[in-house]
């Protein structure tokens, strides 16, 4: 059973375009003439999440002849269930047997996908699309408490890498505010493939993460630098993966100096790291072996960790251990246990060890690829980072 206080902790529903539930009894009601009638009406939630695990899936749909809900598989199948219609235009069904932890999913109308305007959402699997939450007994973690809070703000800067304007979110832990002479580590996070820079705040929570970390004394206080993966010329002139390769020069030419000059930084390669998922964390192997002159740690999530690739440069990095060891402070592989990748990187790891290389960790949950696990890899890494 799911503890009612848990079900209703604002971090669980709050997402991009509303901090509190307001698709509860913040809609005009209209009289027969669609003139305000003075009063609000009731209106179910897209998705709600009962002690049992149980979810009640909710869609308006009144002309419909046919609505659907399915999951993306893993943790929530993609089979699809079909839901019954109501008199009042409301359809609904309540199906068992999800797993806990963070899903999108999808609704169709006579066969056509469709968004619920009464569900959250946010931007994943390069689109607009549903989420919702089933906590467990291990999600306080992410869950907002009463601690102090950090902020979360949002930067825009100039890249000359790309000729366009970008932007990036910026989160300061809870004394930055308050301690105007202290400076602080910088960890640049990265989302992964068909997200944006918003992934980390409304579906990671990352912000909750290192709040509540911070306040029991498990994590350094840092800067946490959110920027999109995907770096286009202004022409988009590059293919895709170009988009991919970009950020990289990105970072270190345009946000890093940018961050640096705005924000009281430790402005050294031992006090800034990189992490990513997926994508995100391709694109921190690359970026810190690139630049291993501004980054001395590294975090991947469900990414595979390149001992041979030469456009990484993998092999001349690792081919000399003790320079390797000097250069790194830590080296973090995190992955859930049903994903290919969990395997191949505990393997990796263990081989790189026997060879001499050090400072490695690896990590697994269980779970699949999505942000259950992600959330778990930013936990533990962030527990790790900038202990020298």
């Amino acid at each position: 059973m799911i503890r009612k206080e848990m079900l209703s902790n604002q971090a669980l529903s709050a997402h991009a375009l509303f901090f509190d539930d307001v698709h509860r009894n913040l809609i005009f009601a209209r009289d027969k003439d669609n003139r305000p009638a003075g009063r609000y009406a009731i209106i179910p939630e897209g998705c709600h999440v009962h002690e049992n695990g149980d979810v009640t899936f909710s869609f308006y749909a009144p002309d419909a002849k046919s609505v659907q809900v399915a999951g993306l598989g893993g943790g929530f199948s993609n089979v699809r269930n079909d839901m019954t219609r109501g008199e009042d235009g409301w359809w609904h069904v309540t199906v068992s047997g999800i797993d806990s932890g963070f899903h999108y999913h999808e609704y169709f109308v006579d066969g056509t996908r469709a968004l619920n305007p009464h569900a959250p959402y946010g931007y994943g699997c390069g689109r607009v699309i549903n989420f919702f939450e089933i906590p467990d007994k291990y999600s306080n973690f992410y869950l907002m408490h009463d601690v102090p809070h950090g902020t979360v703000r949002m930067d825009i800067y100039k890249s000359s890498v790309t000729g366009l304007y970008r932007n990036c979110f910026v989160y300061t832990p809870p004394s930055y505010e308050k301690s105007p002479s202290r400076r602080y580590p910088v960890l640049y996070l990265q989302h992964g493939g068909g997200e944006s820079e918003t992934g980390w705040i409304w579906h990671g929570k990352i912000n909750h993460i290192a709040d509540n970390l911070i306040a029991d004394g498990a994590m350094e206080e840092m800067i946490i630098v959110m920027n999109n993966g995907v770096a286009m010329p202004a022409d988009d002139s590059a293919p895709a993966q170009m988009g991919w390769g970009l950020i990289s020069d990105v970072l270190v030419k345009d946000c890093i100096p940018f961050i640096d000059g705005k924000y009281r930084t430790i402005a050294d390669r031992h006090s800034r790291a990189m992490a990513g998922l997926s994508m995100g964390g391709f694109q921190t192997q690359q970026t810190v072996f690139k630049y291993p002159e501004y980054f001395a740690s590294a975090g991947l999530f469900s990414a595979h960790f390149q001992t041979e690739n030469p456009s990484l440069r993998c092999e001349e990095m690792l081919a000399d251990k003790d320079k390797f060891n000097e250069t790194f402070d830590l080296i973090f592989a995190g992955a859930g246990e049903f994903e290919q990748v969990c395997e191949y990187n505990r393997e990796t790891f263990r081989h790189l060890r026997e060879s001499g290389i050090n400072n490695l960790v690896f990590f697994a949950t269980p779970g699949y690829h999505d942000w259950h696990v992600w959330r778990y890899c930013a936990r533990e890494f962030l527990k790790l980072l900038f202990r020298r």
